[in-house]
């Protein structure tokens, strides 16, 4: 029979196709709104006597616990915000499920939930239930989390990852694959020349300002597959081909030197502080200036455009050669996220 496996969890093809295959179909009901569980988008959409709310669940977990540029609590905060965030809705209300291995130090425990609470204090999002279970020793590593995050709708209407137009801009946020970068190099014990951190932040409030702007019509956090898979999904779901410049994409030199070392690809890397985004063309100026404003989307930049065609990522190359981009099948470094 069967078995489950690590790449099952990492966001590439073979998570997708567990979803598709075995998770979601075990559902009969599977939408109160416009967007549920087929869309398979970062949350969903759920509409109640007139109010139309976005709502979203994730699990939590990394190894080691901290890492350079936060920890399980920060990771936590920041992956349940932007979430909520890339579908265009301002995070009003969480709550979280601690699971805890037995003989976890106390001070390990309350750094972390600080740690949360430092993220979603400033953005006034309240945490407003939850559970804690305390596991046997060698049954669980450490600490788990499992937060559920709720958000008002911004605009009219929420963010679709499908959501893309013919001639759209691509706009990516900043710098891809650092935290999986950082993670790979710090359970590996590898150095850097420059001092790399994990990119992790909260994203909504420069996604607050492009939707100020107008013309925002797809985004997608780039977390557990990278950026190859969040661009994929926005292809997929758009019904458009997508082509981006290799020598557009913003890429750290430590990360892009880890890589090339291991074999590794960029764009296969998660980040945990970036999104991509499709903007209609005549707004993706103001958009780039509202984003170069904030500190963590400082270096956005367009990176290509949508089109007509096969749903695909083609990229051109610094040599002027085309090449797809496939989503990966795993993803190489496990537990990110």
């Amino acid at each position: 029979m069967p078995k489950i496996e690590s790449a099952h969890g990492a966001g590439g093809k073979i998570m997708q196709r567990l979803l598709e295959e075995i998770v979601i179909p075990s559902f009969s009901k599977r939408k109160i709104g416009s967007i549920g569980l087929d869309e398979m988008d970062d949350g969903a959409t759920v509409q109640i006597s007139g109010t139309n709310l976005i709502v979203c669940t994730d699990a939590h977990t990394v190894y080691p616990i901290f890492f350079p540029g936060g920890n399980l609590g920060t990771l936590t905060a920041c992956g349940t915000v932007n979430d909520l965030a890339v579908m265009g809705a301002r995070p009003v209300a969480m709550t979280n499920t601690v699971i805890i291995e037995e003989g976890t130090e106390i001070d390990i425990l309350q750094t972390v939930l600080k740690s949360l609470n430092d993220i979603i204090e400033p953005l006034d999002i309240a945490m407003v239930a939850g559970d804690t279970k305390v596991m046997p020793v060698g049954t669980l590593d450490g600490i788990i989390m499992s937060t559920t995050g709720i958000g008002e709708i911004y605009l009219d209407q929420p963010i679709s990852d499908g959501g893309a137009k013919d001639g759209d801009d691509l706009i990516i946020s900043g710098p891809i694959g650092d935290h999986g970068t950082v993670l790979l190099a710090h359970r590996e014990g590898l150095e850097f020349e420059t001092t790399l951190t994990s990119d992790v932040a909260p994203l909504w409030i420069p996604i607050r300002a492009c939707l100020d702007v107008g013309g925002v019509h797809a985004m997608k956090d780039p977390t557990r597959g990278g950026t190859a898979v969040a661009l994929n999904e926005i292809a997929s779901k758009s019904k458009l081909e997508m082509e981006i410049q290799e020598s557009m994409i913003p890429i750290r030199p430590a990360v892009q030197s880890l890589c090339d070392v291991l074999g590794l690809n960029p764009l296969h890397m998660s980040s945990e502080g970036k999104f991509v985004m499709a903007v209609g063309p005549e707004y993706t100026d103001d958009i780039i200036m509202a984003l170069r404003k904030h500190e963590s989307t400082k270096d956005a930049q367009v990176v290509g455009k949508f089109q007509k065609g096969t749903p695909r990522v083609l990229m051109k190359t610094t040599i002027g050669g085309r090449k797809v981009i496939q989503i990966p099948y795993g993803e190489p470094v496990p537990r990110v996220c």
